[in-house]
């Protein structure tokens, strides 16, 4: 039962089951895998930790993979009394790692490890195709290019870069410029330093200089890179011997964008500054990221949960296991934090999210409202103002819904498509069904499920019995005329993304699949367990429109309330500023250090959320910054208090139609309509007119959305 058990369930499980027996987990050989979970190892290799009972003798115990001894791989730590070592000629498949106390016993504890191919895939199920190398176009820190891919998998061999920050000015172009105020230089000897060489203090209160280990590589056809302060004096670097200026921390870094996010490798880690910076490698924090960990190469939650679990088990391997992992990144960098950490707990930490967006789709149902509502408005005319137009979507500013409306392009397979394709490649509805579709749904296909009869994805976009500007006919800011021309006319999209004059309809399926995939965040998982720094730059009042609303930050709040009854892990920091390279953002990442680090010193047996909430800084609560840099300590609610004066909160179309805060309804249950539940009076011909646009009724908000449920469970395979 012991060995079933462990198969299935994995490390964790069997120490929980030792201490439940009444034995303790100290008098047993155990067999732990630092790097990765055991039946999730790719690229051949595993650091793999072997806790040795006190009364055993290190020196005597012997390891054997697949029968074959591998005791040389292993190093003691006499701290620990436990042999630690990185077991390489690992076979794709299964393979099985036995301790024995001595050469003459029979195995203490045995565990099966499942290698995967360093290309994968390992849960996300099978690979788009076609797919686009970019490796020729990535720029290493040198100013180098990565070079030409190797094989079908993009694959490149890993290269090692050292640069180093000079004292000089940064210049204005050319390799030497690396963001604001850093001027990297290629490090040109590890026996000298450079006379020009600036230095930093890290987190430990070392001084330092700036130097900067860059390894650049290929994983899950993504191209990552991993940065590290070096230190010239030290030999290379191993998971035994961890970097000297590492500060035993890990940044993941995880990058925006989603239209056009689909068969391309990608040609930058979309962090604008590197993955070099002051304020994350220049304090002795490792910083990590990769191609398909931007939303705008990749926009697959999977995947990206995938690539980052690959690239971290990399790291660990080659340099360690760090204390923690956390993450930061904004826009679509904010949902693959959420998602990853909600539907795949352990991989990150805690999470910085910045312009903040629940999950994907939360954001597409917005933009594909705006671009049926800005579609509206241009045939409507002068017959709508532009603060009734404004009503409608809910918006601050009308710019916000023509700003929104390009971005729906992601659900039509022929709007977005990668230049780099070739055009005989792609879909096109009439001369190449059977093409590349470049759109969110079919690029999420192994979780959505294909739908027989058009062999496209199953699609979740839905607006039957949305009253679109419901609020606004209540409060009176639209006649009855305008509200019912409105939803007469508003029409939805076709399987293509076109827009079509009648309402889109769901597949329930992909509905289903949708929740029970974790593709809707449900907050209930993960990310009831880690602590939260939402940083939420103020955009809703930008000239030119936006869709990086604040409003978004609280529909994951209030998830966060429905799903836990409590949102105490999540500290929302509002500023007036619009990027995200701020000094909020610096102060998020300090505190977050902070907070983990009493997180992890805190060995009690108590609830993770009460740990979570007696860790937390005493000055890390939720605040607004005025223009002028003056902070405001309040709670952040939707209305009410100084922060909302300043920075007001605007729903957006489906709140107007009356949707739920938690925006996470695809499809609404209907009802009969019912005239009480107006403000205004409907005359009899309007009544009909109204049954007519509505003829299986409006939605019904104060139910779950159809097919509405908790994910099947947390680390799915697809």
């Amino acid at each position: 039962m012991r060995k079933a058990i462990k198969l299935m369930c994995g490390c964790a499980l069997i120490l929980a089951m030792f201490h439940s027996n009444g034995r303790a987990a100290d008098q047993k050989f155990h067999i732990t895998v630092l790097s990765s979970r055991p039946e999730m190892v790719s690229g051949g290799d595993a650091l793999v930790q072997i806790a040795v009972p006190p009364a055993a003798a290190m020196d005597q115990t012997m390891i054997r993979l697949n029968g074959q001894d591998v005791s040389a791989m292993f190093h003691p730590d006499a701290a620990a009394h436990a042999l630690t070592g990185l077991v390489t000629g690992l076979k794709v498949g299964e393979s099985t790692l036995e301790v024995f106390p001595d050469k003459k016993a029979r195995a203490a504890d045995q565990l099966r490890l499942r290698n995967y191919p360093i290309t994968g895939p390992i849960f996300s199920g099978q690979q788009e195709q076609p797919f686009l190398c970019e490796t020729q176009d990535f720029e290493l820190p040198d100013g180098n290019s990565l070079g030409p891919a190797l094989d079908a998998n993009c694959s490149v061999k890993t290269v090692v870069t050292y640069v180093y920050k000079s004292t000089a000015p940064a210049p204005s172009t050319g390799a030497g410029r690396r963001g604001p105020g850093i001027n990297l230089k290629p490090l040109p000897s590890l026996a000298s330093l450079p006379p020009d060489v600036a230095w930093t203090t890290t987190t430990t209160g070392a001084k330092v200089p700036f130097i900067v280990r860059v390894e650049t590589g290929t994983i899950n056809r993504a191209i990552y890179q991993i940065a590290v302060l070096h230190d010239p004096s030290s030999r290379e670097t191993g998971p035994m011997a961890p970097p000297k200026n590492w500060n035993r921390r890990l940044l993941y870094s995880f990058g925006g964008g989603c239209l056009g996010g689909w068969f391309k490798q990608g040609t930058s880690l979309g962090l604008g500054r590197g993955v070099i910076s002051d304020a994350v490698v220049g304090k002795g924090y490792a910083e990590a990221g990769a191609t398909l960990n931007v939303a705008g190469n990749s926009c697959n939650d999977v995947l990206a949960a995938e690539t980052m679990m690959m690239v971290k088990e990399r790291f660990i391997k080659a340099y360690g296991k760090p204390a923690f992992t956390f993450g930061r990144g904004a826009s679509g960098g904010s949902y693959q934090q959420n998602q990853i950490a909600d539907n795949y707990p352990g991989l990150l930490d805690g999470i910085i999210p910045s312009m903040t967006f629940p999950d994907v789709q939360e954001l597409t149902q917005m933009i594909t409202d705006a671009r049926l509502l800005n579609h509206y408005y241009k045939q409507a005319g002068e017959s709508l103002t532009p603060e009734q137009q404004r009503a409608i979507a809910g918006v601050a500013e009308l710019q916000n819904v023509t700003a929104s409306a390009p971005l729906a392009g992601r659900i039509n397979p022929a709007e977005s498509c990668p230049p780099g394709l070739a055009k005989s490649l792609l879909y096109d509805a009439l001369t190449n069904r059977s093409g590349a579709r470049c759109d969110i749904y079919d690029h999420n296909i192994n979780m959505y499920g294909r739908d027989p009869e058009t062999g496209f994805a199953r699609q979740p976009i839905d607006n039957t019995g949305v009253q679109y500007g419901l609020a606004a006919l209540n409060d009176g800011t639209i006649t009855v005329a305008q509200f019912l021309e409105l939803n007469e006319k508003i029409g939805g999209y076709d399987h293509d993304g076109n827009m079509a004059s009648t309402r889109s309809v769901a597949d329930p399926l992909a509905l289903r699949a949708a929740y029970q995939n974790g593709l809707i965040t449900n907050t209930g998982n993960g990310l009831a367990k880690l602590p939260i720094i939402d940083v939420r730059p103020y955009r809703d009042k930008l000239p030119d429109g936006d869709n990086h609303l604040k409003y978004h930050s609280f529909s994951l709040r209030e998830r966060l309330q429905k799903a836990n009854g409590t949102f105490a892990n999540d500290v929302i920091l509002l500023h007036g500023g619009t990027t995200n390279d701020t000094p909020v953002d610096d102060y998020a990442l300090t505190k977050m250090d902070e907070w983990l680090t009493a997180l992890q010193k805190d060995s009690s047996s108590d609830p993770i959320l009460s740990k979570i909430l007696r860790a937390k800084p005493a000055d890390l609560v939720d605040s607004c910054w005025t223009p002028a840099g003056e902070r405001i300590v309040e709670t952040q609610t939707f209305s009410g208090g100084k922060c909302s004066e300043l920075y007001p909160t605007f729903p957006g179309p489906r709140a107007v139609a009356g949707g739920p805060a938690s925006n996470n309804v695809l499809k609404c249950q209907l009802r009969a309509i019912a005239f009480s539940d107006y403000k205004v009076t409907f005359p009899s011909a309007e009544k009909a007119r109204l049954a007519a646009i509505f003829p299986n009724g409006v939605c019904e908000y104060s139910k779950p959305g159809v097919e509405q449920q908790a994910p099947k469970g947390t680390w799915l395979s697809h």
